[in-house]
């Protein structure tokens, strides 16, 4: 079977009656659990993006809680996980802010982690396309914006 383009798809729903539509979004929920995140995201959440923001360093404070200083490479796993989850969260969300306020949250927890960045060099390369990806995105946003962000921006750095 071959996957049908973007654009052939949205043709073809719109042709849809609003019935079955709606059964074929809840189908859609029922096999992968990223799908109905994305579905309750967009009508619950997308209005209030600062409640959504809140929401996900709740959720990566809890992680970090979570995380296993025991050995470096425990640490690595854990922080792998809290980027996947940022991931997903600003892959829901298409704003350049969330993502940047979600990226600039998660490197001052690793740096306050107590985690031994400078000594290893996977950590510190994490840390250091974290930095990348913020200055990157930055870089897209309007001056007024870019001017909000570059000091917290700059504590990263140093």
């Amino acid at each position: 079977m071959e996957t049908a383009s973007l654009s052939v798809i949205k043709k073809e729903l719109k042709l849809l009656p609003p019935e079955t539509l709606l059964e074929h979004c809840l189908r859609l929920t029922k096999y992968k659990k990223e799908n109905k995140e994305l579905l309750s995201y967009l009508l619950f959440e997308a209005g209030n993006e600062q409640e959504f923001v809140r929401q996900a360093k709740e959720e990566v404070d809890q992680q970090f809680e979570n995380l296993n200083r025991s050995s470096l490479y425990l640490a690595k796993k854990t922080l792998r996980k809290v980027l996947r989850t940022i991931n997903k969260y600003i892959k829901f969300s298409t704003h350049k802010t969330t993502e940047i306020e979600l990226l600039i949250y998660f490197c001052k927890k690793l740096r306050k982690s107590g985690l031994a960045i400078s000594r290893s060099k996977i950590l510190r390369n994490m840390y250091q396309r974290q930095v990348e990806r913020i200055n990157k995105v930055l870089s897209m946003l309007h001056e007024d914006l870019q001017y909000d962000y570059q000091d917290e921006v700059e504590t990263l750095i140093n």
